[in-house]
């Protein structure tokens, strides 16, 4: 039986062929383990991270705001001074003081004596006092550029810097030298952007609405 031999320019092409089998399994084999190695990483937890993360907080503008007590019974004794509103009722919001009529600049409630006063919205409480004409005052300052004052109260439940949620007591209704014919009752305002406005035209609204 007669061998037969490989010609001379066929031996460095099986070579060739042979090197490029064995690199490319180890190629193959060197992907498989990177790709393991990536899903077990720490780093590929990175997409844990939320985009919103130092996103800044909204305000809810469903709340709807609310007046300052809880009491079915309480009253309005003396209405915001409106300059559109008929001679009448301008003349029912004028207050009476030391011979001077004063233009209401907020509304007065009573009908019972120390009622509980709560806050209109959640806010911080930017301000407690007591003034000599209008009795212990309680200002909190809310998200949306608004505060309200609580003033003529006997009592005051909260401190300077407090976190207040709405509906929360704040205090007890009171008297003040300014509206003594009043008796015990709440006078209260509301500021919007440094302006002091008529409560009626927010109570029972969206805060978006205002």
């Amino acid at each position: 039986m007669r061998q037969r031999r490989l010609k001379k320019s066929v031996i460095p092409f099986i070579y060739m062929s042979a090197i490029v089998l064995v690199l490319g399994c180890a190629y193959m084999i060197e992907s498989l383990i990177n790709q393991e190695n990536f899903q077990d990483d720490d780093h590929y937890g990175y997409v844990s991270e939320t985009i919103f993360e130092n996103s800044e907080p909204v305000v809810n503008t469903d709340i709807v705001i609310t007046r300052p007590y809880t009491d079915p019974e309480i009253t309005v004794l003396k209405d915001y001074y409106d300059y559109k509103a008929d001679s009448t009722k301008q003349e029912n919001s004028l207050i009476l003081y030391e011979s001077t009529y004063l233009q209401n600049s907020g509304i007065s409630y009573g009908g019972k004596d120390n009622f509980d006063v709560t806050s209109i919205l959640d806010g911080t409480v930017n301000d407690v006092k007591e003034d000599k004409l209008l009795g212990k005052i309680v200002e909190i300052k809310h998200d949306n550029h608004l505060t309200s004052v609580y003033q003529s109260l006997s009592d005051v439940s909260v401190k300077k810097g407090d976190t207040v949620k709405q509906g929360q007591q704040i205090g007890k209704s009171g008297t003040s030298n300014v509206e003594k014919e009043l008796g015990n009752h709440l006078h209260f305002e509301l500021i919007d952007n440094g302006q002091t406005v008529n409560p009626n035209d927010y109570f029972d609204k969206k805060i978006e609405e205002n």
